[in-house]
């Protein structure tokens, strides 16, 4: 599984970015997809996830700012992420894992790709 994520960059708390992930191998009829942060010192955490029915799930402190959505037919993964604050600042990775139960937690053991730097300045 391959997966090369674009979007990240600077930004103004408030203001809003959209990461895109092209990811390609992945051939398994139960997935999951989404997207993790690190901030250096801190561990990894699972953003949002979508499953290939595209149901989703969001970490709490992004539900309501954040939306996951994928394009099957251009494998593309999508994160809109709106009313970004200073705390969002993190590299963002792409990640995928087949699986029956897709959840934020599971993308912690799946492939991913070399991340996108996100900076939120207040």
């Amino acid at each position: 599984v391959e997966l090369v994520e674009s979007g990240g960059g600077s930004v103004q708390a408030g203001g809003s970015l959209e990461l895109s992930c092209r990811y390609s191998g992945l051939t398994y009829s139960k997935y999951c997809v989404g997207w993790i942060r690190q901030t250096p010192g801190k561990e990894r955490e699972g953003v949002a996830s979508i499953n290939e029915q595209g149901s989703s799930r969001y970490e709490e402190s992004v539900e309501g700012r954040f939306a996951i959505s994928q394009d099957n037919a251009k494998n593309t993964l999508y994160l809109e992420m709106n009313s970004l604050k200073p705390e969002d600042t993190a590299m963002y990775y792409c990640a995928a894992v087949a699986t029956d139960y897709c959840s934020r937690s599971a993308l912690m053991f799946g492939y991913s790709g070399q991340g996108t730097q996100v900076t939120v300045s207040a």
